[in-house]
This record gives C-alpha cells, structure tokens and sequence, in this order.
C-alpha cells in the first residue's frame, strides 16, 4: 500500500468512531483523533531525524577519529536492511505514544498510561500509521529440506516463531516503572519492594570488583570453553542499541550529555567511585531496539538474529548479507573468502566494504579493515574471528569434498548440504560436548536427553536469556594469548591485555593469523567464577578504552540493561526456577553459602526481590562439575531445552539426516574442525579440558575424522 493510500484508509477508519461515546479521564474527554494523526507525523519526523543525525555524527567522528567507546558498541550492533526498517516501524509507535503522553501531560492531576487513554481502534490506527502491522506478514513457506536464512517457517503453524527481527519471548512479565516502557531504576529514589535500586555502578564497585593480580584460573577448563560460550550466544541473540544517538525529542547528544531522556539510559557515576572522579560524568547507555509488538503496548526488544543453532553466525539471518556472504562467482556452494590476504595459504575471511571502519583505526598504518561475517561483532576480539574464520573454513572444505562425491550436485545443493551439516556439527558440539561442561550435575534436570521435535514448544531466545548467558563474563581471562608451533610462547607479544586487542582485525592478519590464537585458548585456562574474583578489570574499568571518551563497565552495563529491559529481579526468576526466595540476610547467606556477600547485597539492595537477575545470578555457587550455580543452570537449559525440541531441523530430528549421516556428526568433536581448517597438528582430543601441552595433547591423525560418503548420492 503505498503511503498516501495507508493514511487515507487511516483516517477513513478514525473517521468512523468520531461520535461514538467518548470516555473521561480526570474530566478531559479522551484522545482526539486529529491529535493522533499530528503526533505521528511528529514522531515519524524526529525519528528519522535522530537516525539521520547519527549517521552523520558517526561518519563525522571515524573521519576526525574521535570516536567514543559507545560508538564502537553502536557501530558493531548497528541494524542493516529489514532489521532497521523493523526498529524503526516500533521507533515511531513508542515515540508516538511518548509525544500523547507528553502533550497530555498537563491535563491530568495523577500518573496516567497513554494507552488507557486509547480506544482499540486508536491504537490500531497507530499501529497501521507507524508501519508496525506490516511486519512479518503472512508468507506461504514451502516444503524444503533446507532452514530458511530467516529461520522462518521452520514452525509450520506459526512461521515467524524463531525468526529474526522479532521479539524475544517472555518466561516472565515484563516489569517497567510504568508497567509499559521505563525501565526499573529510571526513576531516582523511587521505592521499589520498599527500596530504591543501587546505581549498577556501585554494585560493580561493591561485588564485582578484585584486584586481578590474585585471578584464579580454571583447572578443569581451557580458556576455549569460554570462546564457544561467546560463539553460541552469537548464534542466538543480538538486541542492537537503537540506531539513534541522540533524544528523539530534543535532539540532545546523549554521548557528551548524560541526559536520561529516550532513548538514553546512562549509568550515573557513585560518590567515591575508583575510577571516575568525576560524580557529574556518566556511562553511556542507549536502550535496546524495540520491536512492534502486535497486541500490545509493553515494550518488547528486537532479535535481529534467528533463535535457533543454525550457524547464523556463519550464514547471515538475513537474505541481502546471506547473498554477500556467498562466493557469487561460481557454481561451487562456496563462501566468500579475502581476495587480498591469506593465512600461510589458507582463507581469511572477507573484508567489510563500509566508508566508516572501526578496525582501521586500532592501527591506522595497517590499514586492515573489519572482517565481514554472519554476525556484526565477528572483529570484536580475536579469538572470535579466529572461530568465525574456522567455520567458514570448514563450510568450504566440505563443499569441495561434497562436490567430489557428487558432482552433478548444483552449486545451490552444495551450499545448503554443506550448510546444513556445518548446522549439525555445532549443535552436536554445543549440546554434547559443551552443555555437558557448563550445567554439570543439573544437565539431566534441566537438559534432558532429547525424544523429538514437538511443534508445540516454543523455540525463541527468552529475553532474560540474553543477559543470565552473560554469565560467560566471568570465564574471561585479562589477555589473549598466542603460541606458535610446539606451544611455544609467539614473540613478540604472546599475551596481550585484552582491551587492546578489541577490533584489532589488523593483529589477525599481519601477526600470525588464526593458528597462534586457537593454540593460546587450546593450552590456557579459563578464569574461574569465585564469588570473591567475578570479572576481570580489563571488562569492568577497559571496556574499549582505545575508543575513549571513557572506558566502559560491562558488568554494570549487564545490570544496566536487565533493568532496560524490563526484567524481574533475583527472587522472581528464583521462584520461576522452583527455587527458595531468600526474604532477609540469614536466608540469602543460606542460598549463597556466604555471609559476607549476601550483606552486601543487603546493604545495597535492601531486599533480595531487588538483586539483579545478572550480579544474583553469576554470584551462586557453582553446581557440582558446573561452572555456574543453580539458577541460572534452570535459566539457561531452559532456553537451550527451547531451541533444541521447537528446531523442526534440529540434527537428531530422524527426518534431517539418515542413521549414517547423523552417525558422521556425532563423531566430530571441535578439535577436528580445528584439524581440518588450520595447519595445527597436535590438539586436545576434548578442547574444553584445562588440557596441559604436551601431556593431554595428541596428533591430529588419532582424532576421528568427518566422513562423508554418507552424503553420496548413488
């Protein structure tokens, strides 16, 4: 419908309850529908305007290279394609409903919600007006062997359940001051359960913070179990910021100004703070992208990746970067690799193609820009390019070999098998060889063993998933190692603080490529959760401090954004769980096995019901064998239960791969992808184990391999 036609048949729908009975509030009779009308041309207006002035404040600070760590986050979580147009269709409906509040702001004498205010047929008219009703249209799916890039249609009775760019699902209600939108804490001093919340940078301060030179590493985990906790988040969830910098009414930049106005939620700085002396400066935050969502007004945020363990991280959850993804030149199934450089002979990925690149100026004489993959944060940090190297690597290794067993297959087919069983292998990986290691002696509770895909479960990412699985923050170690053949120390830097290595896509390429990278996370330790050493300074004071305005702090922005995102605290998600809700000291000590700590929170939080779900969870004891405790095990096989039995393609599915094929998957284990794909020749055989070179390290020729004849068509 084009965009005259949508408003005429707007107005035409409002036209038709004029003179139906209004309603009263405070004595001022409801909305009047011109008002409406004027209010979304508004804020269709300031939108727009706001996103234009970001892309040109962006493009303005990578040329003078002034840019701030907010922008390097706002840079690698920008929205593309149908995920912008999705943002900003829900962009307008809460701007809209922002401005009625703000112009009826005057008339009433008590707090109101806009949408009390509003008939059905004004919020529907809205909801047409701003775009919101035109995503995620019905579409016919077609019967394929093959996942959809998008992921829809892989629920044949509601096709858009796991796709991208739509909402998270909720396990619980959201909770917003008020009720709709505002998160928790927006409001200074506002009692919540009888206490106001702690500014998150004072929790960080109290909880989280240690001094790092007395880290203890993880016996029993290589540094590499935390790189595919990263990995696997990376496959199911990315909520951007929203494309905007600056407050969509006033314009003003929330970067410099600490101003608390949509969209800006910054962390206020505590008296005393370590770091920042500065008590009038700020953190800045900028809320997570919304999602239209149909029915209701409470603010619900955007996945723009697809919900399942489908390699999308790899592929692309959209069809325009799918295609940028794909070799195009040929008819060979191939991904796209770099045309300028190689590692010792073997692929890099390919370069990102933006005017404006972040990468470039952690070294501005390399002139090596971003990488380009299925996921924006692919040069965040080394050892995750190394693994999206890796995969693509190994996407086209078993194309060629699929092209040799069968070579009438079309280059289509060779893509799709290929993709399909590169799907499969990180499934088996995550779900055998990895949950296994994380859950611990809660695995058979809250993961059990699978029976079958059941159309009925609902496989999307639960919104508190995607801050519990931050739970990954506490297995970083401050640097990234690298080691060269024999696991000996590369020169001349063999450890690098992590916070200079973020985006530095340069080091990969001219350092010694991905082999010394896999070695380091192979042979080193994780760092291990303790409830006195939860997370290393290089993430809670150098958070892209290369970028600086002001380094961040990833642990108070993991509170930050629980509240933002309208999460319950601590004892409801313990309730979920079937848990013990801790109401006082004694109780919480109890759950904690730790007195000291639990006082703590009582003296910042008042009342356990406030505890962020984030610093409540990664704060438990670990589980027996575990690396996390005992709530969020619940939270996180929750969502991986989800994924697993409400995937139609999931690999143990019988109707996905015959007996042999499946048979050929469960024999992989990530050390033979590493085999495959680099010139490494001496691996763990399980990667995962706080391995030590040379005594657990065996020869790549003893490490079952891939066999594909099960894939040859007679």
């Amino acid at each position: 419908m084009a965009p005259a036609d949508l408003w005429l048949g707007v107005l035409l729908i409002l036209a038709s309850v004029q003179g139906t009975a209004s309603s009263y509030y405070d004595g001022v009779e409801e909305l009047d529908n011109n008002l409406i009308l004027s209010c979304t041309k508004e804020a269709k207006h300031l939108v727009d305007t706001a996103y234009k002035n970001t892309r040109l404040m962006l493009k303005d600070r990578l040329r003078r290279r002034t840019v701030s760590a907010s922008d390097l986050m706002a840079y690698f979580k920008q929205p593309v394609a149908g995920s912008r147009n999705a943002i900003r269709a829900a962009d307008y409906m809460g701007t809209t409903l922002q401005l009625l509040s703000h112009k009826l702001k005057p008339f009433h004498h008590r707090p109101f919600n806009i949408t009390d205010l509003l008939t059905e047929t004004q919020i529907d008219a809205i909801y047409k007006l701003t775009g919101c009703a035109y995503q995620h249209l019905p579409s016919a799916c077609q019967e394929s062997p093959y996942r959809t890039i998008t992921g829809q249609c892989n629920n044949r009775k509601n096709p858009i359940l796991g796709a991208s760019n739509t909402g998270f699902t909720r396990l619980l209600p959201a909770v917003y001051e008020d009720g709709l939108s505002v998160p928790r804490g927006w409001t200074e001093n506002l009692p919540i359960n009888g206490f106001p919340l702690p500014l998150a940078r004072a929790v960080s301060n109290e909880i989280v913070r240690f001094p790092n030179e007395n880290l203890t590493l993880d016996e029993g985990r290589a540094l590499i179990f935390m790189q595919w906790g990263q990995w696997t988040d990376h496959d199911l969830d990315l909520s951007p910021e929203t494309p905007a910098r600056s407050t969509f009414l006033e314009g003003i930049d929330c970067d410099t100004n600490c101003a608390k106005e949509p969209p800006c939620f910054p962390l206020k700085i505590p008296p005393n703070d370590p770091r920042i002396s500065n008590q009038s400066d700020c953190i800045p935050l900028f809320r997570s992208s919304p999602v239209c969502t149909p029915g209701s007004p409470v603010r619900e945020q955007i996945n723009i990746l697809t919900s399942f363990i489908d390699g999308s991280q790899v592929y692309g959850s959209d069809w325009p970067l799918a295609v940028k993804l794909r070799n195009n030149t040929n008819q060979l199934g191939l991904m796209a690799i770099n045309q300028r450089f190689t590692d010792n002979g073997l692929p890099f990925l390919p370069f990102e193609t933006a005017e404006e690149d972040f990468c470039v100026l952690t070294n501005r004489s390399s002139g090596i820009p971003c990488f380009l993959g299925g996921d924006p944060r692919v040069s965040e940090q080394p050892g995750l390019t190394a693994f999206h190297t890796l995969f693509v690597r190994a996407h086209n290794n078993i194309a060629a070999r699929l092209r040799e067993l069968n070579p009438r297959w079309s280059g289509e087919t060779l893509y799709q098998e290929a993709r399909k069983i590169i799907g499969g292998i990180l499934q088996k990986i995550t779900y055998k060889d990895w949950l296994p290691l994380l859950l611990g002696s809660e695995m058979a509770a809250v993961l059990p063993a699978y029976r079958s895909y059941n159309e009925s479960v609902d496989p999307r990412v639960s919104n508190v998933f995607t801050v519990v699985f931050r739970m990954g923050h506490t297995l970083i170690q401050p640097f990234i190692y690298r080691l060269a053949d024999g696991y000996r120390p590369l020169g001349p830097e063999p450890q690098i603080p992590l916070h200079k290595t973020f985006f530095n896509s340069w080091r990969v390429v001219r350092e010694g490529g991905i082999d010394p990278l896999l070695r380091g996370l192979m042979a080193n330790r994780a760092k291990l959760n303790r409830q006195n050493q939860l997370v290393v300074d290089e993430l809670r004071e150098r958070l892209f401090v290369l970028f600086k305005r002001i380094g961040l702090d990833l642990t108070a922005i993991n509170m930050q954004r629980g509240r933002e995102h309208g999460l319950p605290g601590y004892n409801a998600w313990r309730r979920f769980c079937g848990l013990s809700a801790p109401s006082n000291v004694n109780e919480l000590a109890a759950v904690l096995n730790n007195r000291n700590l639990a006082e703590k929170f009582i003296k910042l939080y008042g009342s356990p019901e406030n505890i962020d779900i984030w610093v409540g969870g990664v704060a438990e004891s670990l589980v027996r064998n575990g690396r996390i405790g005992k709530l969020l095990t619940c939270l996180i096989g929750n969502q991986f239960r989800r994924a697993r039995d409400g995937d139609r393609f999931y690999y143990e599915q019988p109707s996905v791969f015959t007996n042999e094929q499946r048979a050929s998957i469960e024999r992989v284990t990530l050390a033979r992808v590493i085999c495959d794909n680099t010139k490494i020749t001496e691996v763990p055989r399980n990667v995962f184990l706080g391995n030590r070179y040379p005594r657990d390290f065996v020869a790549c020729s003893r490490i079952p391999t891939l066999d594909l004849n099960p894939w040859k068509v007679a």
